[in-house]
């Protein structure tokens, strides 16, 4: 019988670096944005200028990309969208998400303590379905799904305990968000809980708690893992 953890009380705090997180927060409102990550070559210049609100939710019917075997592409995506009457904003958004190889559009958003939030769907995902972004004031991208173990976080004694036990566990998406804590100076912190598991159908053995912290003008200086309690 697989032996399932609770969440590690033991986790240390400390600092991620950004760099450590490859490409969590996604800039926007530049010039340079054009290499964000989301950003797609064929409108990138367009779509680099483009500050997420809750103009970028779409939901709509995309059964006409389901049908054979090469309809769920970007191009029918876009297409369907437009159809349905999906505005600019939309469609700019899902085009930047749909660059990297998968679909994806906004479907839904809400403010948290000042920080938006978008739901991000990925129609044709086998599993994990959906995704989210935090857009900071001036209106960077932050990605909570893309929680990596790399050797920062593989250096914390809570997951090294873990990995000695369960050498296969690693973070699953998507996170699940926990708890908002105030900051000194009147930021804000969001916290986001990822499970640990060896596969999608594995029971969680453990969990990692990041925290996505915002100044008093909302805008993101930085992550950390968080102690989670039970």
């Amino acid at each position: 019988m697989r032996r399932s953890l609770r969440l590690l009380p033991v986790l240390g705090l400390f600092t991620l670096v950004t760099a450590c997180q490859r490409n969590t927060a996604e800039p926007a409102d530049a010039p340079a944005a054009a290499a964000a990550a989301d950003a797609p070559a064929p409108s990138a210049a367009a779509n680099a200028n483009l500050r997420w609100s809750n103009a970028v939710v779409w939901s709509g019917d995309l059964n006409s990309c389901r049908q054979g075997e090469a309809a769920a592409t970007r191009e029918c995506l876009i297409a369907a969208m437009r159809s349905a009457g999906a505005n600019a904003d939309a469609i700019a958004a899902a085009e930047q998400l749909s660059s990297g190889g998968e679909l994806a559009y906004a479907s839904a958003w809400h403010d948290q303590d000042g920080i938006g939030v978008a739901t991000v769907t990925y129609p044709f995902r086998a599993n994990t379905n959906e995704g989210t972004r935090l857009i900071d004031a001036s209106g960077k991208r932050i990605d909570v799904d893309n929680v990596q173990l790399d050797d920062t976080l593989r250096a914390d004694p809570g997951i090294q305990a873990l990995l000695a036990t369960d050498p296969q566990a690693m973070p699953f998406a998507p996170a699940q968000a926990a708890a908002s804590t105030p900051l000194d100076g009147g930021g804000v912190r969001l916290l986001y809980r990822t499970p640990l598991r060896e596969c999608h159908a594995c029971a969680d053995v453990g969990t990692v708690q990041i925290g996505y912290d915002f100044d008093a003008e909302r805008n993101f200086i930085g992550q950390q893992v968080v102690p989670a309690t039970p």
